[in-house]
């Protein structure tokens, strides 16, 4: 689903992002551009990569408790 139209970011990209290590929004704009236009998608950009950092978060810790 696309979450900045301005700059065609999906919330798969955001997600994406998060799992290489962007954990600040101003990171995810600088990366991808997201938000830096009209800012309309701000808080739904926020949010979707404030939810794939704690999955990416949650996943890390699952592994090292496993391992």
């Amino acid at each position: 689903m696309y979450i900045c139209m301005c700059n065609a970011v999906t919330d798969h990209a955001i997600r994406r992002a998060a799992a290489d290590g962007v954990h600040s929004f101003a990171d995810l704009q600088a990366r991808t551009g997201c938000s830096d236009c009209c800012g309309t998608c701000e808080s739904e950009a926020r949010q979707c990569l404030s939810d794939a950092v704690s999955e990416v978060r949650a996943s890390l810790s699952f592994v090292h408790v496993t391992a």
